[in-house]
């Protein structure tokens, strides 16, 4: 062995290398009940499962998808949390769970020391998601509430706004209502909404009733029949006693406003009649139809004798014929309302003579000759049946000589001068008269005669009925002095122009009358 200057040399020994430290301290004997805390801390939705295990990113996504889910569903709507956002929340916090589960079975955590104390943490932190929940949800009904609430006002407020308009132009608002109404009733019955419908409900029904309490009783018809409907479209019981609250005002708006139009003589009062005995035939108001149809005939039977027979006459027709239809339609199971139309008809036609005579008065000779001809075709044993028959002659007369109508014809006849009329023309004719007496004859047509030319009838001299060696048809009358007016109008022919005379009589003489015919139908002494 060599030595040094100190002596002999001596050996050291070279330590072994030290090992490099560990990037992560070592994994932890699994534990379960770790893994269990670590996912139920991670269901809180605020991380901490991660924040136990200092995965600080991972807490991050965490509080990010929590902070999400708040933006999303607050302030609380009564739409709530869209479901998109629920469902994608929901994996997030499982995704969070599992894997923070994984994680904690091999992963120490770095507080609680105890893996136990900190599953009862997790337990504990539930609280917050499921408190979370809950208030959510009370939020979210009230926000339910609240919408119901505004959406039955609304529906209140278009009632109200309809109730100002006629309910032609109103009825698509009171419908659009009673839709929110009928929701609110089926689908959210227990709602605050709901519980304020009965409230809501009879003043619907007083909004769109109104006219009945106006006592504008043919307005109220219409709204008070869509009242009726209102109950088919509700739940069964839901309106109460106002399921019948239209019918009595119906059945008394039907009676008055055709009693209104019966007095006024309006054209429909018939048919709001019919629908009252039709849909309330044991109703107050139906038992006075008959004695309001009575009083009707009383009315235009006594309007026959005062100043306009004819409109009261016209009336009774119509009377006639709708009372008529009405009993058929109704049933008329006691027969007033037969009897009512049996007397207007009858007292028609007796009222005819009236209106023939004001006819006349009137000037309106055509009208009265027509009237009066119907008068005695319908009424041949009625007591002014003869005098009528006179005023039709006299206003057939009168269309062709007006003064001839100046005065009413009397059922006078004959008198003490003698007019002998003849007929030379080859019609038949009818011979008309009025004046102091009134009355009509016809004349067969002469045999072998013809008509004068125009020429004939201007010749000097010219005279008809002349021809000694024929034999005229003729009758002779007596009447009494005074001025008669003559027409005579040929039978059978439509095409010939009657015509006429005045002739003023006097005691002393006797008159002749020829007829004869010409280009047009004339007449001379």
């Amino acid at each position: 062995m060599s030595g040094g200057p100190y002596g002999p040399s001596q050996g050291f020994a070279v330590p072994p290398p030290v090992p490099p430290m560990p990037t992560s301290p070592p994994p932890a004997p699994p534990d379960g009940w770790r893994a269990a805390a670590v996912a139920l801390l991670n269901l809180s939705g605020l991380g901490l499962g991660y924040a136990l295990l200092r995965r600080w990113v991972l807490m991050a996504v965490c509080w990010a998808a929590t902070v999400v889910l708040l933006l999303v569903a607050l302030p609380a709507d009564a739409d709530g949390v869209p479901s998109a956002a629920l469902a994608g929340y929901a994996v997030v916090l499982l995704l969070a769970a599992l894997h923070g589960g994984i994680a904690g079975l091999r992963t120490r955590l770095s507080w609680p020391p105890r893996a136990p104390l900190a599953l009862l943490l997790g337990i504990v932190l539930l609280a917050v998601p499921a408190g979370g929940a809950l208030w959510y949800r009370d939020a979210h009904d009230e926000a339910v509430e609240q919408a119901l609430l505004a959406r039955l006002d609304k529906a209140d407020l278009l009632v109200a706004t309809s109730g100002r308009r006629p309910f032609t132009s109103a009825e698509p608002g009171y419908r659009s209502a009673l839709e929110v109404y009928r929701d609110l009733a089926e689908h959210h019955a227990g709602s605050r909404a709901a519980r304020r419908l009965s409230d809501s409900l009879r003043i619907y029904y007083t909004t769109v009733g109104a006219a009945y309490g106006h006592q504008d009783y043919c307005d109220a018809v219409e709204p008070l029949k869509y009242l009726r409907t209102v109950p088919g479209t509700l739940p069964k019981g839901r309106l109460g006693s106002l399921a019948g609250w239209p019918d009595d005002r119906l059945a008394n708006s039907l009676f008055e406003c055709g009693s209104q139009r019966l007095t006024a003589g309006g054209t429909d009062w018939d048919a709001r009649f019919g629908d009252l005995l039709d849909t309330f035939p044991r109703s107050e108001a139906a038992a006075k139809v008959s004695p309001a149809v009575d009083a009707a005939v009383r009315r235009a039977k006594k309007a026959v004798d005062g100043s306009e027979p004819c409109a009261a006459v016209q009336q009774l027709r119509d009377l006639d014929t709708r009372i008529g239809a009405l009993a058929k339609s109704s049933g008329d199971a006691d027969g007033t309302l037969a009897e009512a139309a049996g007397q207007a008809g009858r007292s028609g036609d007796a009222g005819e003579y009236a209106c023939g005579v004001d006819q006349y008065k009137d000037g309106d000779f055509d009208a009265a000759q027509k009237t009066m001809e119907q008068f005695v075709a319908d009424n041949k044993n009625a007591r002014n049946a003869a005098r009528a028959k006179k005023i039709a002659i006299a206003a057939e007369v009168a269309q062709t000589l007006p003064k001839a109508g100046k005065k009413l014809p009397t059922t006078g006849s004959g008198g003490g001068i003698s007019v002998t009329v003849k007929n030379a023309s080859p019609h038949d004719i009818t011979v008309l008269y009025t004046g102091p007496v009134t009355g009509s004859f016809t004349l067969k047509a002469c045999g072998g005669c013809k008509a004068y030319t125009l020429a004939e009838t201007l010749t000097t001299g010219f005279k008809p009925c002349s021809d000694s060696s024929r034999h005229y048809p003729q009758r002779t009358i007596s009447l009494p002095a005074g001025t008669t007016y003559f027409v005579h109008k040929p039978n059978g022919t439509s095409t010939a122009t009657p015509a006429s005379d005045t002739a003023a009589l006097r005691p002393g003489y006797i008159y002749t009358e020829c007829a004869y015919t010409t280009q047009t139908f004339g007449s001379g002494y």
